[in-house]
């Protein structure tokens, strides 16, 4: 007889509530629960494929060892004992920051690795600790921390009470929704559209969002900001201000005094969007009950990141939209990680309070950004990376100049990988520690439980017992850390495992407790591991609801709508808006054309392009180019294209789309399987090229230290 069990999905932000069949220890069959508290039934193309990384027969089950050009099976006391020891040797001939740590971007996506990665890092004592933050949402939480004094303070779009949407740069019908955890997007941003309201999509490619949109709005890529600037200052120009108690009148002055030099007019030639279009839609926008401004990774990712999530943050504060109904909202999830006095709320980031020892960039929530780590291996000298730790990321693939990285990374004198596959980045590993499967462990959502659109929690069981002889992430990370240790003591090695008292359950069940919604917490009902474990489609906490200025992390209880820091980085942005106002007014005719990333619903990152579902279909890994651009260039569809930039050159095969804005092409991420030495056997029928072997680790947000992926120069030829 079949058994049924219930959790959530964890390959993507969403969330969404799966219904698993179980039949004498097989997968029958996965499909949404619609029971389930916060998702109501939904499911992607990517909920059933966890049914294949379950089973997927290249997933490692237990550590290997390259030797030579082979891999070769070790014990778990055995590796981690070597590893141990050489990491400690390392250390002490080199220094602490010899040592660097990367975790990418599936780590949030399993708690125990989270809270013990963590552990584990900071055990390591170096200054040298990266992760897919730095590659991609870095600006949210920067600003989060200086406007509103925490970093996971990041307002989130009331999408089920606003009349109003108006996203940049962002494509929630392929990512399900990103910093704004909303299963079942495509239906919420239609109950918009159902209820008179409307939802507008600026961005340089029509995407699948902007196909359904009120309204898409083509703009040059890297230009946002200055529309944004246009926008605040239109604000103040036509006195639609709606002042609040939250910031200071001192802090408005300025912001108006920053954005009077960005009128429509010299706006509109820089950005491509009509002056009369920007106009309206501040008018639409204001004129709106309930309205907000959201802005992903097409804005984050690019020169001036960090200034477009703080003029969305101000757009939204300087219209009345903050912390309102309808407009941009907090969590106040049941383990709060934001109140500071929370068993797990401590973490409320810190900016530029050291810098990389090559380039100078600085850190965040003592992280550096991941475009120095290339240099900071090659580069000789005092503090030179040696060692490198990676979990659950493929950098090589998905941080800037991935050709230099991976130079990088094949000279070290050792490199551990805490992954379940051999890709582009782990084949150049000395171990590979492979974790149990998403199924074998537990989950709690942590971080997008602070991003949802609504208030809910729900703790997911294992589905199988973990096979013998394997170990949960959390399992390694403790061992390792402990026999570490050890050496440092110049104590012996134990020849069993190092168990761990504590598990990743046991933080949970005591901030659950603590939290919020615990026993004594300012929503008590009980909250606890123990409640969840007997709801097993989650306890629904209601909507969003006001919380400033209760709710905010700065000294003051202010909003610092204008932070000194970011001022520093103004005069950057003045004279880049002044050579693009140049550049348009001249008669002259760069032949580059600006290249931006694209996503898609069934494979939003590399580690899911060894499910053969999730593959099939047509080639999504083609360069998509505007009809005119094409005709100049004599390609037509299909045909290989050459894609050059300042720092490589990749072929792939055409897509002529007039859903492209003339100047611009388009590649997606996470592809550039071709890589002799990797074992993902559904992968390398796909291999495409990596959109990250033309990106630059010098091309960057200059305040943030964010990689810059988009408006990258290329140039495009027939053939290849």
């Amino acid at each position: 007889m079949s058994e049924i069990h219930f959790r959530t999905c964890p390959l993507c932000e969403a969330m969404c509530g799966l219904r698993f069949e179980i039949d004498e220890g097989r997968i029958i069959s996965i499909r949404g629960d619609s029971e389930n508290a916060f998702s109501r039934g939904h499911i992607c193309p990517k909920g059933p494929e966890l049914k294949n990384l379950h089973e997927d027969p290249d997933r490692l089950k237990r550590p290997i060892k390259r030797v030579g050009d082979q891999w070769v099976p070790v014990s778990w006391t055995e590796a981690l004992s070597d590893i141990a020891r050489r990491v400690v040797e390392i250390q002490q001939r080199s220094g602490h920051d010899a040592v660097a740590f990367y975790a990418g971007n599936p780590t949030v996506h399993n708690y125990g690795s989270m809270l013990f990665g963590d552990r584990f890092s900071k055990a390591l004592k170096t200054k040298n600790r990266f992760s897919a933050t730095s590659v991609d949402q870095l600006p949210h939480q920067l600003l989060s921390y200086l406007m509103f004094g925490h970093q996971l303070m990041i307002p989130i779009p009331d999408i089920d009470h606003t009349n109003y949407f108006l996203i940049i740069g962002g494509n929630p019908f392929a990512s399900n929704g990103s910093l704004m955890t909303v299963p079942d997007v495509k239906k919420r941003l239609k109950a918009i559209q159902e209820r008179g309201g409307r939802y507008v999509v600026i961005d340089p490619r029509r995407t699948e969002t902007a196909e359904h949109a009120s309204e898409h709005v083509f703009i040059r890529p890297g230009t946002d900001a200055f529309l944004l600037l246009a926008f605040v200052n239109t604000l103040f120009q036509k006195n639609l201000i709606r002042k609040t108690g939250l910031y200071t009148e001192n802090d408005l002055s300025t912001l108006k005094t920053l954005a009077a030099e960005f009128a429509l007019d010299r706006v509109e030639k820089v950005t491509g969007v009509p002056a009369s279009t920007i106009e309206r839609l501040v008018d639409e926008f204001t004129q709106a009950k309930g309205a907000v401004c959201y802005g992903r990774v097409g804005v984050s990712m690019q020169a001036f990141g960090s200034i477009c999530q703080w003029l969305i943050n101000c757009i939204n504060i300087l219209t009345g939209n903050i912390d309102v109904r309808g407009g941009a909202m907090f969590t106040l999830p049941a383990v709060d990680m934001v109140d500071p006095n929370s068993a797990m709320g401590g973490a409320r980031g810190s900016f530029n309070r050291y810098r990389s020892r090559v380039r100078a960039l600085p850190e965040f929530s003592e992280e550096l950004p991941v475009s120095v780590l290339a240099e900071e291996i090659l580069t000789p000298g005092e503090g030179q990376v040696r060692a490198l730790f990676t979990t659950a990321g493929n950098p090589v693939l998905s941080t800037p100049n991935g050709r230099q990285l991976e130079k990088a990374i094949s000279q070290l004198e050792l490199m551990v990988s805490f992954d379940i596959y051999v890709n582009e980045t782990t084949r150049h590993a000395h171990y590979i520690l492979p974790p149990t499967s998403t199924l074998e462990h537990d989950h709690y959502d942590l971080i997008f439980n602070v991003f949802a659109v609504r208030n809910t929690a729900y703790y997911s069981r294992p589905i199988f017992e973990p096979e013998e002889g394997s170990l949960h992430d959390y399992e390694i990370f403790a061992d390792l850390t402990k026999r570490i240790e050890l050496v440092r003591s110049n104590k012996a090695l134990p020849d069993n495992l190092v168990k761990t008292r504590m598990t990743p359950a046991a933080f949970i069940d005591h901030a659950l407790k603590a939290g919020p919604y615990g026993e004594s917490g300012p929503r008590a009902m009980g909250m606890s591991l123990e409640l969840l474990q007997k709801s097993p489609h989650g306890v629904d906490l209601g909507p969003l609801e006001p919380c400033l200025p209760a709710r905010l992390c700065t000294d003051d209880k202010k909003i610092r709508l204008v932070p000194d820091e970011l001022l520093a980085d103004f005069d950057r942005l003045k004279k880049s808006f002044q050579a693009a106002a140049l550049s348009q007014d001249t008669s002259e005719q760069d032949a580059s054309l600006l290249l931006i990333g694209r996503r898609h619903l069934r494979n939003n990152n590399s580690w899911m392009h060894n499910l053969p579902k999730l593959m099939a279909g047509k080639n999504r890994c083609t360069v998509m180019i505007h009809p005119d651009d094409a005709q100049a260039l004599g390609i037509h569809e299909e045909d290989a294209v050459t894609v050059e930039s300042d720092v490589a050159t990749i072929t792939l095969p055409a897509e002529i789309s007039d859903g492209i804005m003339k100047g611009v092409v388009s590649i997606p991420h996470g592809f550039g399987h071709h890589r002799p030495g990797t074992a993902l056997n559904v992968a390398t029928k796909f291999p495409g090229a990596s959109i990250n072997d033309l990106t630059s680790d010098r091309q960057l947000d200059e305040f943030s230290g964010n990689a810059a992926f988009s408006a990258i120069k290329v140039r495009l030829s027939r053939g290849g």
